[in-house]
């Protein structure tokens, strides 16, 4: 208890890492490839109840990608996927995560939602915390730099946001408050033809992770932030998961990685030893060794089911095989 309260109280959006550290610090792990638990995890296991009266139930809030009603555009030259790094007007640099569609034939790309931010850097608490209003644009753009700037791809708009919807719900869990840190960005009709929903480099998700991770397991990310100088390679990323605090009620994931997260790679997708989506970069505990928190997107996109208004919203599979061992 007392080291996750230590965590909360001293976690900040990891879009300000740097600020924090004020450099790198690389972090070790004791397992070796192919040594994480086999314990199921996945979205097969029996529905949960939520605290703010939605479900974590894993029938229907995912889709596969020949089943989503589009034609998603090849992996290898799709314009827009998640790794995408996402710029919300007069906010902050961050990367896409998933894809999504809804009963109306809508795409989206999945962001952070302190990504819009209006509030200080240290802001955690979504309840409270200030962001851009919906509607407000966001634009995509592929492996930007701080020395040659970014291209952008598409234009969207801020569709979905848990951190005004928390506030306009009055929601009052401290989990939830915390650690639902998710927002939807919508593409025009013209743009949809333009996005492929596989991770790049890893391939799937190929579902939705419901049971959280156990310590040890591999985790699988992209990140893309424009520190990073737009050099792809820097991108893939192996990290290794932590015990779960059991206190948190499943809404966060931590873990650590040999480079932590740096600003910009805030709302990055995260992929389970078995290639089966288990949240999104979000906050960074203040301890040494660095220790990122995933927000789970189980319940990110249960909230946004119960809560945004957009029928049908669900998470699209990739089109592409999970290779862990790549």
């Amino acid at each position: 208890m007392l080291l996750s309260s230590f965590r909360r109280a001293f976690a900040v959006p990891a879009t300000c890492v740097l600020a924090v550290t004020g450099m790198y610090l690389a972090t070790g792990w004791g397992s070796q490839p192919g040594a994480d638990s086999t314990a199921d995890n996945h979205a097969s296991a029996p529905a949960a109840p939520g605290r703010s009266g939605f479900t974590f139930a894993s029938s229907g809030t995912s889709v596969a990608a020949d089943q989503a009603g589009h034609q998603w555009a090849p992996a290898a030259s799709a314009a827009i996927t998640p790794g995408m790094q996402t710029y919300t007007h007069g906010a902050v640099p961050c990367t896409a995560n998933y894809v999504f569609v809804d009963d109306s034939g809508n795409v989206y790309i999945g962001q952070a939602a302190h990504c819009a931010t209006t509030g200080q850097v240290i802001d955690t608490n979504g309840c409270t915390a200030g962001s851009q209003p919906l509607g407000t644009p966001v634009s995509f753009n592929p492996n930007g730099s701080p020395m040659f700037g970014a291209t952008t791809t598409a234009t969207g708009q801020l569709a979905y946001s848990s951190w005004l919807t928390m506030r306009e719900t009055g929601e009052q869990d401290r989990n939830t408050c915390a650690y639902n840190d998710f927002a939807l960005v919508k593409l025009a009709p013209e743009d949809a033809v333009k996005v492929n929903p596989s991770l790049p480099h890893w391939g799937g998700p190929v579902g939705i992770n419901t049971n959280g991770t156990n310590a040890g397991d591999h985790l699988y990310s992209y990140w893309n932030s424009i520190l990073r100088g737009g050099i792809a390679s820097l991108s893939p990323q192996v990290a290794e998961s932590k015990i779960d605090d059991v206190a948190a009620g499943g809404w966060t994931h931590a873990f650590v990685a040999t480079i932590p997260g740096i600003p910009g790679d805030s709302g990055s997708a995260f992929l389970d030893h078995d290639g089966y989506a288990l949240g999104t970069l979000s906050t960074l505990a203040v301890s040494l060794p660095i220790v990122n928190n995933i927000g789970d997107i189980s319940r990110e996109l249960a909230y946004a089911r119960a809560h945004s208004g957009i029928s049908g919203l669900r998470l699209v599979l990739g089109t592409e095989p999970f290779t862990p061992n790549r």
